[in-house]
């Protein structure tokens, strides 16, 4: 078997040595230590925006400038410890998502990320001509061909403008999902089927502005071999978040990685999200509780989703979040992967991008 080797990724101007894309993960598990750490191997590091302002001292008093400081200075760590690509993932449903754009643009991220939700009309940061004078490049990460080519044809349209590349997230990721539950299992779904649809209708616009638009398949990718699978099918580089919640780097709590090495497949559950999108989860008490109808009161100091009805809603999702990454896993819960119960050991970034790469050469052709 001839061994091959891993392409590397382009985005614009952007070069990475690997194609590989270090999902963000939000509430403060992706920060300046985990995104640097991968930017550092020759991947892309991510930092998660939304809930990052939450262990912030005035976050309850003052919750717009508590994210922005926290963003800010997450995003000036990670430079100073790579010179590698850092990005910024932010959720479209954030209630203060252009202050937060505005910050990774001002704090020249290299790319945002940007999910839950179509960016569409709320790019108000951005109007027009922003989007071509910013370096910081681009991102939507959709769940279909049809939402990828409603932006797409929107940005057109409206900005003469295109995103610079595009996630494409099946239903074997961790996290909020955008997937009505029955779909999440169905074949139909699977990231496979979904993957060469994205493709075929983004070229048109890759004709219509001569430039070439990577397509980034995530959720559910875990080996070398899954990259090798996925860049087969027409991806040009892979996003993963799952695996590297357990390394060294990864800047959530001992405890938060302990529950991913300890759980079992069985573990791993669908949920209904008070923001209204069902979500992958690891099952623990608080989260029976909460199916069994136990109310956790909570203070609501801002409106931090659009979606969020706070009044009705058993819990808050973004308190549970921010308790389970500091370790308190009574009053809260982890996000995770459907391959999380396959993690069974923390490494090193460094050491776990070198067994990827190693199973990507070995991958059966």
């Amino acid at each position: 078997m001839n061994s091959k080797k891993i392409p590397g990724l382009k985005i614009g101007e952007l070069e990475t040595k690997i194609p590989i894309i270090q999902g963000g993960m939000s509430v403060g598990i992706s920060l300046s230590g985990l995104a640097s750490a991968v930017a550092n191997e020759g991947g892309i590091g991510v930092i998660g925006g939304a809930g990052i302002g939450m262990l912030e001292p005035d976050f309850s008093a003052n919750f717009r400038k508590a994210n922005k400081r926290a963003l800010r200075k997450e995003i000036r760590k990670a430079k100073e410890m790579t010179d590698g690509i850092i990005g910024v993932n932010l959720m479209i449903a954030l209630s203060d998502f252009d202050d937060l754009v505005l910050v990774a643009i001002e704090e020249s991220a290299d790319l945002v990320f940007l999910g839950a939700g179509l960016p569409l009309k709320n790019l108000r940061a951005l109007q027009l001509d922003g989007l071509r004078k910013v370096s910081t490049k681009f991102v939507p990460i959709v769940s279909s061909a049809r939402a990828a080519e409603i932006i797409f044809r929107y940005w057109a349209k409206n900005y003469n403008h295109i995103p610079d590349a595009v996630v494409v997230e099946g239903p074997l990721a961790g996290g909020h999902l955008g997937f009505k539950k029955e779909q999440i299992e169905s074949p139909d779904y699977a990231l496979e089927k979904i993957l060469p649809e994205v493709v075929s209708v983004i070229k048109p616009f890759e004709e219509q502005f001569s430039r070439n638009i990577p397509i980034i398949a995530a959720g559910g990718i875990y080996t070398g071999a899954d990259i090798y699978k996925f860049i087969q099918l027409g991806a040009q580089g892979v996003q993963m978040a799952t695996k590297f919640v357990a390394t060294h780097e990864c800047d959530s709590s001992i405890k938060f990685k302990e529950a991913y090495i300890n759980c079992k497949k069985y573990d791993l559950i669908i949920i209904d999200s008070p923001v209204g999108l069902p979500g992958r989860a690891i099952r623990n008490q608080f989260l029976e509780d909460v199916s069994n109808g136990i109310r956790k009161p909570f203070k609501c100091p801002w409106k931090c989703l659009r979606t969020c009805d706070f009044r009705r809603v058993p819990y808050c999702i973004a308190l549970a979040l921010t308790n389970a990454k500091t370790g308190n896993l009574e009053d809260g819960f982890p996000f995770a992967g459907a391959n999380a119960y396959r993690v069974d050991k923390i490494v090193s970034v460094k050491e776990l991008i070198e067994t990827l790469l190693k199973e990507y050469e070995q991958a059966d052709y």
